[in-house]
């Protein structure tokens, strides 16, 4: 009869079951996982405490405005990984393979052969998003904004909206990102997060902490889950994981009670920069992200 050979580690040290008998080897070292965070500000952090800078460990420089507690650092840490964030505040697609900003390195030079795992929560500043939003503020309940009475005006030519073009371009620098990305690292898992719901799933908002007329806040949430649905598409057509915050954040939007809502209001209280994700935010996209990468 053949005899059955095992491998079993216990306390650390491996164990051969050879035909009853066994053997003691040296102790397993565990190899540490390696993760690279790659994105812009909705995963540094900024105004996150405690805020990395060129004097603190891990250092960051300050202009990227990366914070500690952000949350791939929750999710290094939940899930013992060894962290390289290279995360900054303003980064777009073009700060992964160029540097943002003078003592910048271009995120993707951060990858390895042996990098395990990698996430990137980008596209926002492609879109530009924040300037988007700006333009949408209205200074009442009703009209009217800073590019007209209606802001999806502003974005239409020839009845076209510009911004679902745009967020389809979006969706193509995500996607070569991801083949940059693979090409580096080719064993590495990639998870793309997908950004936090700002405004509630329905409702007229909440002006003025978020000071958008009911017309804005249907065309902002349009805008939102197309830049959403783009990265999805990205990450499926390169077989790679999406991470949607639009589920886990949906009770948790700007609008929600400052000790439960994932993003700041424009109208801040402090403890994130305005439209922005807070303390609860970075850890309830920690959660969704470090879920994502146990369940795969």
């Amino acid at each position: 009869m053949a005899l059955v050979a095992a491998l079993i580690v216990v306390g650390g040290v491996s164990v051969v079951l050879n035909g009853g008998h066994s053997a003691r080897r040296g102790p397993v070292v565990p190899v540490p996982r390696t993760y690279v965070a790659l994105g812009d500000s909705f995963t540094s952090g900024p105004g996150v405490l405690p805020q990395l800078t060129s004097t603190t460990t891990p250092s960051a420089p300050g202009v990227c405005r990366r914070s500690a507690a952000n949350y791939p650092s929750l999710v290094a840490r939940a899930l013992r990984l060894k962290l390289t964030d290279m995360s900054c505040t303003s980064a777009t697609t073009a700060a992964l393979a160029h540097s943002q900003a003078r003592g910048i390195a271009p995120q993707l030079s951060a990858l390895r052969p042996d990098t395990t795992v990698v996430s990137l929560g980008i596209g926002g500043d492609d879109l530009g998003f924040s300037n988007v939003v700006e333009n949408c503020v209205s200074v009442t309940p009703w009209g009217l904004t800073r590019v007209g009475w209606e802001c999806q005006s502003h974005y239409t030519a020839d009845g076209v909206d510009q911004l679902t073009v745009a967020t389809r371009e979006v969706g193509r620098r995500v996607s070569a990102a991801l083949d940059s990305i693979r090409a580096r690292s080719p064993r590495a898992k990639i998870y793309v997060v997908g950004y936090p719901d700002l405004l509630p799933l329905t409702g007229d908002g909440c002006w003025p902490k978020l000071p958008f007329s009911d017309a804005e806040v249907g065309f902002l949430r349009g805008v939102e889950h197309s830049l959403n649905l783009a990265l999805a598409r990205a990450a499926s057509d390169a077989h790679d994981h999406f991470v949607n915050m639009s589920g886990p954040s949906a009770s948790h939007t700007a609008c929600s009670p400052k000790s439960t809502r994932w993003l700041e209001p424009a109208v801040t209280s402090g403890g994130a920069y305005p439209l922005h994700p807070t303390a609860h935010g970075m850890a309830g996209r920690a959660r969704a992200v470090a879920s994502a990468i146990t369940q795969s």
